[in-house]
């Protein structure tokens, strides 16, 4: 299977364009020792262009987006934090 997708910029203006699919379910669970990321189909695809972003994206160690409850996850979920190395 081949998929092409649009990356958005980075503008050091504006930012990265954070681009979620219409639909998107995503909720993140702390199990102590694990970390789980529980997602729709839209909220995958949303997370997977999101960390091509990054990757493909001239950007600089440590750029990070956050994903909290009250911006993006669903009621109860855990925070955290995605960031380039």
């Amino acid at each position: 299977m081949k998929v092409e997708i649009e990356i958005p910029e980075y503008d050091a203006i504006k930012g990265l364009k954070i681009v979620w699919e219409k639909n998107f379910e995503i909720r993140a669970i702390n199990m102590g020792n694990d970390f789980v990321i529980e997602a729709n189909k839209e909220g995958l695809i949303s997370l997977a262009k999101q960390l091509l972003s990054i990757a493909y994206n001239d950007l600089f160690s440590g750029f990070h987006i956050h994903y909290e409850e009250a911006t993006c996850l669903d009621k109860g979920s855990a925070s955290f934090v995605i960031e380039l190395k």
